[in-house]
């Protein structure tokens, strides 16, 4: 296993991160939003959690993620009670939780309000068993809470110690540059990782975000690294829904089919010249990204589990790299494909100087 420092601070984490959403879903009510999805996704019970969280470990993984919505809360109960059951010690894993999805019927059980995130983080600590979350996140953009209301909460709770980091999660570019803005001038803690979704079907991070990331050395925490299992080798142009997979009946991240058809074409002469699956693959190609931190995986059973993990293995060569970096490029866009257009003057070292001055 490798580890990568998480973002701009001097913690450790491992490049994969094992994520909880496929954990404690089988008693979600209607009380959330998406009851219904959690019992879709989170198929693994509190058995399945302890053999998951042990196989991370065992191979070197240190950070765990979930959030409060996750199955109504129980992810994070069963996360916590999984590192009690094994007898992991607090201070050798990395937690990340989020906040931001309603967790109750109130008009204000829902945001990044103050009043939410105080109330919220005190929910997530009972059910994680914990003093103290070492990532605590913004899931999702808040339209009607000030930016500067939320960076206030966040940061009080790290002066308080109940949180160690913080992160955001699915912002905009501008809505990330002008809160590392906010925290600068106003002197609150930053965020220090953007969780995103990334993978080689969905590379729209890499006109905006990852260049923002990359300047204010910010990390960057994937997630659905395989297109909601889209690249896991069960799809094909020819079967488009595998019975036996949860985005057949959730066709969720939005990805464009066609071009993920020729990306798997691409990729199968690499998966069979490494004996690997396409997943294997799909996730090796991500970790060869430097702007990429960890990679969050997420599994139903074991053998996908070790599948995935077994990606850090995986060392694409310059030439496969190029050969998926070309199968997945995104089509050009406007400013994107002026900017190397005007800035060869100031790039290419092969372009001339003029000799005089235009008259």
């Amino acid at each position: 296993m490798q580890y990568k420092t998480l973002g701009n601070t001097g913690l450790l984490v491992s490049t994969l991160c094992f994520g909880a959403m496929t954990i404690a879903g089988d008693d979600a009510t209607e009380l959330s939003e998406n009851g219904a999805i959690w019992k879709q996704i989170g198929k693994v019970g509190q058995a399945g959690s302890d053999e998951m969280v042990k196989a991370c470990t065992d191979a070197g993984i240190n950070f765990f993620d979930t959030a409060d919505v996750y199955s109504e809360g129980r992810s994070e109960t069963a996360l916590g009670q999984s590192f009690k059951n094994l007898g992991i010690a607090r201070k050798d894993v990395v937690i990340a939780t989020k906040v931001y999805g309603r967790t109750g019927l109130g008009r204000n059980d829902v945001g990044a309000s103050r009043g939410h995130i105080l109330d919220a983080v005190e929910a997530s600590l009972t059910r994680l068993q914990t003093d103290y979350i070492d990532l605590y996140q913004i899931h999702g953009n808040d339209a009607v809470t000030p930016i500067e209301e939320t960076l206030r909460a966040l940061d009080s709770l790290v002066t308080s110690g109940k949180v160690r980091y913080i992160g955001v999660s699915n912002w905009q570019a501008w809505k990330i540059a002008k809160a590392l803005g906010i925290s600068e001038f106003k002197n609150l803690a930053r965020f220090d990782t953007l969780q995103a979704y990334y993978s080689i079907a969905g590379r729209d991070l890499e006109r905006e975000i990852v260049p923002l990331l990359e300047a204010e050395k910010t990390g960057l925490l994937v997630w659905s690294p395989l297109a909601g299992g889209l690249l896991s080798g069960k799809f094909s142009r020819e079967n488009q829904k595998p019975e036996d997979s949860r985005r057949s009946a959730f066709d969720f991240p939005i990805v464009d089919k066609e071009r993920t058809w020729k990306i798997l074409d691409a990729m199968k002469p690499i998966a069979e010249a490494h004996g690997c699956s396409p997943a294997r693959i799909s996730l090796a190609w991500l970790l060869a990204k430097p702007v990429v931190t960890s990679v969050i995986i997420g599994a139903k059973r074991l053998d996908q589990l070790h599948d995935n993990i077994a990606a850090v293995d995986v060392t694409l060569t310059p030439e496969e790299l190029k050969t998926l970096d070309e199968a997945s490029a995104l089509p050009p866009e406007y400013p994107g494909w002026m900017l190397p257009f005007q800035g060869a003057n100031r790039l290419d070292p092969k372009v001339q100087r003029p000799t005089s001055l235009p008259k």
